[in-house]
């Protein structure tokens, strides 16, 4: 059984678990560091990015979700967890993960009453993903080893590098799991790998 954890410290974790569930694949709400053995790819959920990095500092899972991701286990990140993943904040000197090669703008389709919902065509997933944007970020610059996934209004807003996904809306709030499905299949991929 393939064990996809969601990180329960702030933010839309129970739609998550709810989204993997759907997928047929086990759910795993996690709070503590030792959880990250039980489990083969973590999503990083939406929420406040900077409560949740101090949270990530307080129960010191810094280091123990970039060794998770630098050991192969696939990372999905969405909407905060998107800025969390990024090696590159416009107008911050501060990273949180930096485990992705790509460069992120905080709220940049505005903040909470400018949220926001569009059909997006994302490539090799989905056509017509009916995405929802809440004071959504976006990708402003992605390495060359980053595929561009989506875009929305000329910007980026999914994207995957190697076993690393990430998005700036919540693939969560909806009944379409076509994501986090793909997700999973890159979950399932990547415990075959680490099997060998």
């Amino acid at each position: 059984m393939t064990t996809i954890g969601v990180l329960g410290l702030q933010g839309a974790f129970r739609e998550h678990v709810r989204s993997v569930e759907a997928t047929g694949a086990k759910a795993l709400v996690v709070k503590r560091i030792e959880q990250l053995k039980e489990i083969d790819g973590l999503i990083i959920p939406g929420g406040e990015s900077t409560t949740i990095r101090r949270l990530i500092d307080k129960y010191e899972f810094l280091e123990p979700i970039r060794e998770f991701g630098k050991s192969g286990n696939p990372i999905f990140g969405t909407c905060a967890g998107l800025i969390l993943l990024a090696s590159e904040i416009d107008g911050s000197y501060d990273v949180h993960l930096g485990v992705m090669d790509i460069k992120v703008r905080r709220n940049a389709f505005g903040r909470q009453r400018e949220s926001f919902e569009a059909d997006l065509d994302i490539e090799g997933v989905a056509e017509g993903f009916n995405a929802v944007f809440i004071r959504a970020p976006y990708i402003e610059g992605v390495g060359e080893n980053t595929k561009v996934l989506a875009c929305y209004d000329g910007h980026i807003v999914a994207a995957q590098e190697g076993h690393y996904l990430a998005c700036s809306f919540h693939p969560e709030l909806t009944d379409d799991h076509r994501l986090t499905e793909h997700f999973v299949e890159m979950v399932k991929e990547a415990k075959k790998t680490l099997a060998l």
